[in-house]
């Protein structure tokens, strides 16, 4: 798959540049930011790496280049990966088996803080301390040599929310691979197929289409499984009748997709279509309530209405949209507290997702904001699916 868009180094270079314009704006000497298997969103945003196993970090300093901050065990790897050149290895970034390494030679925050702010660092920001677990902290505050360390995952936040026209192609790409997954699936999933395989012929379809991974743990969810709003598929057979929530999700050039449908084998018993159905038009509705100069929370507000006209609001838990990127799931979410504008270029999922005790459904798709409305990064297989 040689044509896979991917984000090329000059545009990280920019992205260090900019975030160093940020930093200098609230007075930071040094910014580290954190990442880990699960959540890498952050330094592979500054660097292009993702770690397994390790975590992993950038530092930067007030100017010239970034630091990649690694485990003991990742530097082959990280070397082959990292548009950051300047590779550091640190023991607390090691995996979580805590091995000692003894004789190897290894890096401090110390000596990082020194090479970053010559003159003694003030201000040091972390961002990503959600994921950064305690002992890493605890060494960062060790080094810091007096400095205050101060939280600083608004400054990465608000460069991650508008995408470039290179995100964009690489979200595109991931959105049209998941399409692919989707149709395969629905063509060769069958009653008695137990949901985790369904999951295979799911990975089997993205990676056989230039997937780099899976953007999200792939859901399907049967029967009662499928009130489940986060779940992994089991064991359970696929059974005629029954709710199927379907979620399937690629991973192309570090940048994440999703596509969920309400799936039945036969026709659905009349709630649960009905339910469908509304699902489907809130779907649209709230996709119709967003452009570019829009407060978010005007689109929920109106969500909510639509969802209460049809009397479903006890069906509801959370929406109608988070943000996607780096992250199926990340900032912002679109909700009742919500403060900010809609802007070009931001990229959401509508995720519209209600659920009785008996089964739940999902409709979910992600869209790029435009002046006048959005563009629908999946559109396909929009009507009530029954196999």
């Amino acid at each position: 798959m040689a044509n896979t868009p991917s984000i090329p180094r000059a545009e990280f270079v920019q992205r260090w540049s900019t975030l160093q314009q940020r930093m200098a704006a609230q007075d930071l000497d040094v910014l580290v930011a954190h990442g880990d298997e699960a959540d890498p969103a952050n330094v592979r945003y500054l660097s292009d790496y993702w770690p397994l196993f390790e975590t992993g970090g950038v530092a930067l300093g007030r100017g010239g280049d970034p630091v990649l901050l690694i485990g003991p065990e990742s530097l082959t790897f990280a070397r082959a990966r990292s548009k950051v050149r300047e590779i550091r290895r640190i023991l607390q970034y090691r995996e979580s088996a805590e091995p000692d390494y003894p004789g190897v030679a290894l890096d401090t925050f110390a000596e990082v803080f020194r090479a970053l702010a010559p003159a003694g660092a003030k201000r040091i920001g972390i961002a990503g301390l959600s994921v950064m677990p305690v002992t890493l902290y605890q060494a960062i505050l060790k080094d810091a040599g007096g400095a205050a360390v101060a939280r600083a995952d608004d400054l990465l936040v608000e460069m991650r929310q508008v995408k470039s026209e290179n995100e964009l192609a690489c979200a595109r790409e991931a959105f049209r691979i998941s399409e692919v997954a989707t149709a395969d699936v629905l063509k060769k999933m069958k009653p008695g197929m137990t949901e985790q395989e369904v999951v295979g012929l799911a990975q089997a379809a993205m990676y056989a289409n230039g997937a780099e991974y899976e953007g999200h743990p792939t859901y399907v969810l049967s029967g009662v499984n499928s009130t489940h709003a986060i779940g992994r598929p089991s064991p359970k057979a696929l059974v005629p009748g029954e709710m199927i929530q379907l979620n399937i999700g690629a991973l192309a050039g570090g940048y994440s997709s999703s596509v969920g449908r309400p799936v039945c084998f036969g026709r659905m018993p009349s709630e649960m279509r009905r339910l469908v159905e509304i699902g489907l038009e809130a779907h649209y509705q709230t996709m119709a309530f967003m452009k570019a100069g829009v407060p978010a929370r005007d689109v929920v507000l109106k969500f909510e209405d639509f969802i209460r006209s049809k009397g479903c609001e006890q069906y509801l838990l959370y929406g109608p949209c988070h943000a996607i990127g780096l992250m199926e799931v990340e900032r912002p979410w679109m909700e009742t507290s919500s403060e900010y504008l809609l802007q070009e270029n931001m990229t959401f999922q509508v995720d519209t997702f209600l659920y009785t005790e008996e089964f739940g459904l999902r409709w979910e798709n992600g869209v790029r904001v435009t002046r006048d409305g959005v563009e629908m990064l999946s559109d396909k297989f929009m009507e009530v699916l029954e196999l």
